[in-house]
């Protein structure tokens, strides 16, 4: 790694994560309460600069942990530490690319190749047994018309590294599944969907025939594969907008390109609880006059990367994708750096996007502790990522002890500027993206905010393989003081073990079951070379979360909650 029993929800999560009543504020599952007029409507600023995250400079007086690992991602879950963050990037996978365009079918009319991602949806799919890819394919040997006119592939793998493309019926010889001429579109596995028929969603951006413009049109499939006619329709919009669903909530939530004074890469949101009344509300807005349903998000701030070679161009955000993943909803940010179309071409170039990372306990407002590139370009020569990156929907997946984040790249060459899509792969440990170390000191610790939990057995994730790395885990009160049996001479040290799930014991007992629902907080102490990454109080001694488990994953409960299976 490089530094830079299948059961129900817990009744306890499903009343934290209450809907909101007309006459009271809605409760999240971690205690954050949102504002009166939600989501929030910002003024569009004038110049680049963060967003603002209110919950982490007014928290709830007591956190709530049930839901999910507890990711040090932010300060959200510290009172006072000494450790200092490492932030830690994916290593690629040695076979990449893990698709790229063999097929004639997948080249459009002049001859450029596409075979990947924009957006779409990686997802492991628990009926099946397989991991599911849908991609975004050239189909000039089949439309040919337009020499920029895309269709949507399909292929699949056992493993998550070697994929195949099956001949499917819609297009004989070929595996798409979906022949709408598109920009970006986004395929959601909704685990919690009662409809068999509605179980995969696609929110495709569309270009109408009539005046080439853009809009959502929403379709319904079992298995992905045999898709219905649309069932929804957007007004007209711009490109690259993609869709996502927060479990936290239960919404259905947009993410689309929108112009402002900073960029005109930047962002607007909108939520519905019904995904075809969210695609049939949204539509470009006209700066300066309020709509009811899109409300401005974001724009690029000012510490985007920079493109090394084009320093006077000014970043933007090129598009937005997110996902649930144990207890905060993850955001990729693919960062547009340059130059424009126009220069690209004359250059013989392909822009410069590359991904960045965001993290959420609200679903908009996000937090952004890194602007390093968490996927980036490698422009060596025959690179298959040498330039603009995208983002994928349904990414992470969870495989073992690992995270597989999918992404598109670019090769460079001589067909066409921008073209030559190839999807690959890039490994992370679990909870990876943040970790918590002594940062060369002796010794180090960390002190929790005041917590609650309904759960028995205290986990970590944590590396102390490093020679005398060590740990201790003290309970204290909400005020402070070490509660008897759970002081640290009473702690069974944590050493010589890297662990993404291990227990913490006391002498005395291997349990926190007396502390339930009184508010504690945690004090983590750390010996040098130890990096802690996660903690969460789990229900069973197999230390099952109940977090979300993004795109799934071999072994997982097929609910999309990281809950035991028989």
């Amino acid at each position: 790694m490089k530094k830079i029993i299948t059961t129900t929800i817990s009744a306890v999560m499903i009343c934290c994560a209450m809907t909101s009543m007309a006459s009271e504020p809605e409760v999240l599952y971690n205690g954050i309460t949102l504002p009166a007029q939600w989501p929030p409507r910002y003024a569009e600023p004038v110049e680049a600069k963060e967003m603002p995250v209110p919950y982490l400079t007014d928290k709830p007086a007591v956190i709530p942990i049930n839901v999910g690992r507890q990711l040090f991602v932010d300060n959200f879950l510290i009172s006072q530490t000494d450790l200092k963050p490492t932030y830690h990037t994916p290593d690629f996978f040695e076979g990449n690319p893990i698709l790229e365009p063999t097929e004639e079918w997948e080249n459009t009319i002049e001859g450029a190749p596409y075979a990947a991602p924009f957006s779409d949806g990686i997802w492991y799919d628990d009926k099946d047994g397989k991991f599911k890819m849908w991609y975004l394919a050239g189909a000039g040997s089949i439309h040919k018309q337009d020499k920029q006119t895309f269709y949507t592939g399909y292929a699949e793998s056992d493993d998550g590294m070697h994929w195949v493309k099956p001949d499917l019926e819609l297009v004989k010889g070929t595996c798409l599944v979906d022949t709408a001429n598109r920009d970006a579109s986004t395929i959601w596995l909704d685990r919690k969907e009662k409809d068999p028929a509605k179980r995969y969603k696609m929110f495709n951006v569309e270009r109408r025939p009539t005046d080439r413009r853009w809009q959502f049109i929403l379709k319904y499939s079992h298995d992905g594969i045999h898709w219905s006619e649309g069932v929804a329709q957007s007004g007209d919009l711009y490109d690259r907008s993609s869709a996502f669903y927060n479990p936290f909530r239960d919404v259905w939530c947009l993410s689309m390109r929108y112009g402002t004074k900073v960029s005109s890469r930047s962002r607007s949101y909108s939520e519905n609880k019904d995904p075809e009344a969210l695609v049939s509300q949204v539509h470009r807005v006209r700066r300066g006059i309020p709509d009811k349903n899109v409300v401005f998000w974001f724009t690029p701030d000012d510490k985007e990367p920079v493109h090394p070679d084009h320093p006077e161009v000014s970043p933007g955000i090129y598009n937005f994708d997110v996902i649930p993943y144990e207890s905060i909803m993850l955001g990729q940010y693919a960062v547009w750096q340059g130059p424009e179309n126009n220069i690209c071409e004359k250059l013989g170039v392909q822009k410069r996007n590359e991904i960045c990372l965001g993290y959420s306990r609200d679903g908009f407002h996000f937090s952004r502790p890194s602007h390093v590139p968490f996927l980036a370009n490698d422009t060596t020569d025959g690179a298959w990522n040498w330039g603009n990156m995208q983002s994928i929907g349904g990414v992470p997946l969870i495989v073992g002890d690992s995270l597989y984040f999918y992404c598109s790249g670019r090769r460079l060459n001589k067909i066409m500027w921008d073209s030559y899509t190839s999807t690959g792969l890039a490994k992370l440990r679990r909870d990876g993206f943040v970790s918590l170390g002594t940062d060369g000191a002796k010794s180090g610790s960390l002190t929790t905010e005041p917590v609650i939990f309904d759960g028995s057995y205290l986990f970590v994730n944590a590396d102390l393989s490093a020679k005398g790395a060590e740990m201790t885990v003290e309970v204290l009160d909400k005020d402070g003081n070490v509660i008897p049996g759970y002081a640290g001479k009473s702690v069974v040290a944590l050493k010589k073990l890297d662990s993404t799930r291990q227990l913490v014991k006391w002498k005395d007992t291997d349990n926190v079951a007396e502390l339930k629902g009184k508010p504690v907080r945690f004090r983590f102490n750390l010996t040098k070379g130890g990096e802690l990454y996660s903690f969460w109080v789990s229900p069973w001694t197999t230390g099952e979360s109940r977090g979300y488990t993004a795109g799934g994953g071999p072994g997982l409960s097929p609910t999309g909650v990281d809950q035991p299976v028989l």
